[in-house]
Parts: structure tokens; sequence; C-alpha cells
């Protein structure tokens, strides 16, 4: 595995977890919070998420194996799964694959908010823990397996910074400029997601 290939894992954690999608639900529900409040909702929802993938992309194997799956049947679910996300990406609407409007409407009116729904379902969903389960799945030697662990860790990294200036980037771009970003986002998703079906039909039935 190579750094281009390094690069690549990054990008698909990144894009998949979409901490932009979260900015304007970020907002709604901090919004009686004050800036100290907001900078740690933002650093323990960032946390929250990065455990929970670390500790499935570590149990991977062992949940295929007891299950009795095998990874190619895992990559044609998983890319028909972010498929799906991928479409509300690009019509730049909310995913109830990410959260659903009720999840929101009790985010809003919880006192805390950074482990459900932030860090659980919005950030560390169905399909980024489907990710990193799969990036594992492929990952044959150690560095391999350190570049899926070091991209959960630039992830959470980008999704504090995200977070913490949720106000500034949102002034900034406006909802014309978001609504772009993730249909560019949902695009590369698109590709993503048909690209584990494809290597997942191969696997499955022994094609190449």
């Amino acid at each position: 595995m190579d750094l281009g290939a390094a690069l690549k894992t990054v990008i698909a954690v990144l894009v998949i977890v979409d901490p932009l999608a979260i900015v304007p639900l970020f907002l709604a529900m901090t919004a009686g919070d004050g800036e100290a409040a907001r900078r740690r909702t933002a650093l323990h929802a960032s946390i929250v998420a990065g455990v929970t993938l670390v500790v499935f992309a570590t149990m991977g194997d062992a949940l295929f194996a007891f299950l009795g799956i095998s990874l190619g049947a895992f990559r044609i679910a998983g890319g028909l799964l972010l498929f799906l996300l991928s479409v509300d990406m690009l019509l730049a609407k909310p995913s109830r694959q990410r959260t659903t409007p009720e999840e929101t409407e009790e985010g809003v009116q919880k006192p805390d908010v950074s482990v459900f729904p932030l860090g659980i379902p919005m950030l560390a969903g169905p399909g980024a823990i489907t990710v990193v389960m799969m990036l594992m799945g492929d990952a044959h030697d150690v560095f391999a397996r350190g570049t899926v662990y070091v991209s959960i860790a630039v992830v959470v990294v980008v999704t504090y910074g995200t977070l913490r200036f949720a106000g500034r980037i949102e002034k900034r771009l406006g909802q014309v400029g978001m609504n772009v970003m993730h249909r560019v986002l949902g695009l590369l998703l698109a590709a993503i997601a048909a690209q584990f079906v494809v290597d997942g039909v191969k696997a499955a039935f022994a094609i190449g």
C-alpha cells in the first residue's frame, strides 16, 4: 500500500463522515449555548465519533466471522447503502440514512447533544461504520491497518475544526455554497460506492 492509496483511504472516510453536512444541525442544536459550550460539544462529538469508528474498525473481522458474512457480500451491501447516502447528498437534502427528523428534534431539546445524536449517528453513522469496516477488511498488512486508524484520527481533527468554526463556515459559504459542496462530495461518494459494489461482486463470484 503506497501513499496514494493511503490518501484515498483518508478521503473515503472524510467524505462519508461529511462533517460539513452537520454544520446547520450543530448550530441549531447548540443555539442556546455560549462559545465555550459549543467548543466543548464539538470536541466531545468528534471524539465520540472517532472512538466509535475505531471500535468497529478493530472488531470488523471478528464480527464478520461470528455472523458468517463474507467481505464480498459486505462490500455489496455497504456499497448500496453508501449509494443511497450519495443520492441524498447530490440532491442536497438531509439523509434519513444518517439521522431522522425525530432524532434531530430530540437533539435540539437535549442539554447535551455531543454523544447522541451528534457523535452517533450523525457523524459515526451506518455509512461511516460500513466504510471503516470494509477498509479494514481490505487491509492486509500493518501499514494498511495503521492507515485506517490514522484516517479516522485525521477525520476527528477535521470534524472538530469544522464544528468549532461552524458559524463562520455557514456565513462564508451560505446555503448555495453548502449545497454545492454537498453535491461534489455526493458525487465522490457515489463513485466510492460503485467501486465497493464492483469489488464485492468480484470477490463474491471469484471474478478476476
